[in-house]
């Protein structure tokens, strides 16, 4: 702190004056972070993160810490920062929100530590060093963040925002490790979504316990009758849902036993397709009072009903089919989840995982161990996005000169525009190979780079551990974001894993010369 005897006012230099909207915009506007420390606050370039511990927390936020304390980063940051301030929002009037700094830490801390929303709040609310990190000081320790606020304010980011943060913090990292040239590693694989396993009665059950629900939320507003025992009727759809799979369980392996209990069985299925059809009727009879003037809230809970009512109709034309006409159903008019419609059924091959719930993500790590770029791969498998990944990861990174790949990537058209994009291309061929490609293949560069090439496995598992096995987020919007979360908030732990054995290095330096000086 120094003091400005002109005007009498003391001012902090640890914080940018650049970095927030008021200085921009001259409004009570959400801030990047505060341009004054408070009373007790602890300026971040002076928080003491232990170099000893082995824990993730201090290793991301040493990363924090380093990205902060460098101008010219800071700067960078907080000019990304910037864009996420709505357009929309007056910045003279209102309120201003949580700041963007303290949203970045809390959004990477619950990436990195794969936690949820509950032991966030813990974390932001009671743990030290965090508290210091986010700006709060002995003065304001009864300042405490509520679950919800937490969730409204990291929900904030976008994945086209977090994918520029990244690559400040990854140029920061290269910078770090001295790499001018980037010899990177390409590989896919499943970030499952939040979902149940998938089955046509358990679909419908879903969507009919949805459509219940919801209609009687709708009957109530518009004071109609007819929905009061909602929650009875709920559990019949459960009975008869319940009934149905308990039947299928049955192991018997004689023939009579078998066609009486197949009887059994379409039986279950039609009362329970009666049952649903009687509530569908129902509820489309409720909707059928049409409101003059509704409000939007209304509006769009009669939307959301239809599509719990159009999704109902596509599983019980599904049961028809198969357990009344006994046909199979084309596996790509099949839909895995009912509130993650985006979710896909993949199999990869792996031993002991017969099938995954999810989506593909492929990524891109340079062999310093950073993630480079990463995309989320809808209806698409690896041989479709190589060219379209490695091009736009080289629009980001242009000192990126090689790649490696496994045979999955390969096409012969991947392989001719890959060897013009790169000057050291390391994609096997599937299958058979003529003379010429396997003189490439047995070319020591090549067979050095292939057996390198399974370092990637480390860093995928890294993503997992780090919050990439499973999605806890909603939607197809919220799933883009949580896997540009993922691999920011890995990057920065990186970054701050390096810089923390650099410390403890020089540390144990320092405790070895000092023993030698002490004998």
């Amino acid at each position: 702190m120094s003091e400005d005897k002109q005007k009498g006012t003391l001012k902090c230099y640890n914080r940018p004056q650049i970095g927030t909207i008021d200085s921009i915009f001259g409004g009570n506007m959400r801030e990047i972070t505060p341009s004054q420390l408070q009373l007790g606050e602890l300026a971040i370039d002076q928080i003491k993160i232990n170099p000893r511990s082995r824990d993730d927390i201090p290793q991301l936020l040493r990363g924090l810490q380093y990205l902060y304390t460098d101008e010219m980063l800071r700067a960078e940051i907080f000019e990304i920062l910037k864009a996420l301030s709505p357009s929309n929002i007056s910045t003279l009037h209102g309120r201003p929100g949580m700041n963007w700094w303290k949203i970045l830490i809390m959004g990477t801390l619950r990436l990195n530590l794969n936690c949820d929303y509950d032991r966030l709040q813990e974390l932001v609310n009671e743990h030290k060093t965090i508290r210091q990190m986010l700006g709060h000081g002995f003065s304001d320790d009864e300042k405490n963040y509520s679950l919800q606020t937490l969730k409204d304010n990291v929900r904030l980011f976008t994945p086209e925002i977090l994918d520029e943060i990244n690559q400040v913090v990854v140029n920061a990292g290269l910078k770090l490790k001295k790499k001018d040239q980037i010899m990177a590693r390409c590989d896919s694989f499943v970030v499952e979504t939040h979902v149940h396993y998938p089955t046509d009665i358990n679909l419908l059950f879903d969507a009919m316990r949805k459509l219940i629900q919801l209609t009687e939320r709708y009957a109530t507003q518009q004071n109609m009758t007819g929905w009061r025992q909602y929650q009875y009727n709920v559990r019949q759809i459960k009975q008869a849902y319940r009934k149905c799979q308990q039947l299928k369980r049955s192991s018997s392996n004689k023939e009579e036993k078998k066609k009486e209990r197949q009887l059994l069985i379409e039986k279950a299925h039609q009362y329970y397709i009666s049952l649903s059809e009687c509530f569908i009727q129902k509820s489309r009879l409720t909707l059928s009072h049409q409101i003059d003037n509704a409000p939007l809230n209304i509006l769009t809970l009669r939307l959301e009903i239809e599509g719990y009512i159009d999704h109902s109709i596509r599983q019980i034309e599904q049961i028809k089919t198969r357990v009344l006409q006994h046909q199979a159903i084309p596996h790509n008019e099949k839909v895995f989840s009912i509130f993650q419609p985006h979710t896909e059924w993949i199999n990869k091959g792996k031993a002991g995982v017969p099938v995954e719930l999810g989506l593909r993500v492929c990524i891109v790590e340079s062999s310093a161990g950073f993630i480079l770029n990463h995309q989320v791969m809808e209806k698409k498998v690896d041989n479709q996005i190589a060219v379209e990944l490695i091009e736009d990861t080289q629009s980001k990174f242009k000192s990126m000169s090689g790649c490696s790949f496994d045979k999955g990537f390969h096409s012969p058209a991947n392989q001719a525009e890959l060897s013009e994009l790169l000057d050291h291309l390391v994609l096997p061929k599937k299958g058979r190979r003529n003379k010429k490609e396997t003189e490439r293949e047995k070319d020591p560069a090549f067979k050095t780079s292939k057996r390198k090439h399974s370092a990637v496995e480390s860093g995928i598992n890294a993503l997992e551990i780090h919050g990439l096995d499973v999605c806890p987020d909603h939607g197809i919007a919220g799933f883009k974001r949580y896997v540009a979360l993922a691999v920011v908030a890995r990057n920065i732990q990186k970054l701050g894993s390096e810089l923390i054995k650099k410390e403890y290095e020089k540390i144990k330096r320092q405790s070895k010369y000092a023993f030698l000086l002490a004998a």
